[in-house]
């Protein structure tokens, strides 16, 4: 499966910290495709990551999603249905939990203007940031594999660095 096969509306999942908001840009710079980050859209600009209304938050992600085409990044399970009912593709980041760790680590403390940060957000080290990591992440991992695989959208599904490293390469995102 290459990225041709996932048509024109495609949504990367996959657990905090896994690359999704850059894999995201990437493929919206290769492919001319609207980069929507479901983390912006869930949280106010100018806060610490504070959540929007719940309503507030499937409005804007239900208007982002009538697009003709995009690639959507984040899981938020509240508004999955309708995502998934539009999209023509999917990509599953399942990146290991040390893999997530060290990429919250890097982006908190040397990385100020990233891909899918918040405006006006400063990124910082959180206790409940790494538990959420290292602990609760597990569980939505493994309902990311299992959900994937009963999703009848073309998908690919990539496990390691190494095979996100060959996709960027294979489909020329640099």
């Amino acid at each position: 499966m290459t990225l041709d096969d996932l048509g024109p509306r495609i949504c990367v999942m996959g657990p905090s910290n896994s690359g999704k908001s850059t894999l995201t840009t990437a493929i919206a710079r290769a492919r001319g495709l609207t980069p929507l980050h479901l983390d912006l859209l869930y949280h106010i600009p100018n806060t610490d990551w504070q959540p929007r209304p719940v309503e507030e938050f499937v409005e804007l992600h239900d208007e982002a999603l009538s697009g003709t085409s995009w690639i959507i990044d984040g899981n938020y399970s509240i508004c999955l249905p309708q995502r998934l009912a539009r999209a023509t593709g999917l990509i599953l980041l399942d990146a290991s939990i040390a893999t997530s760790l060290l990429r919250y680590l890097r982006r908190s403390w040397f990385e100020r203007d990233r891909v899918g940060g918040l405006e006006g957000g400063m990124d910082s080290v959180k206790w409940s940031m790494i538990w959420h990591i290292a602990v609760a992440t597990r569980r939505t991992r493994r309902c990311h594999v299992e959900m994937f695989v009963h999703i009848s959208l073309p998908k690919i599904r990539l496990s390691t660095a190494r095979e996100i490293t060959r996709f960027y390469q294979s489909e020329g995102l640099g």
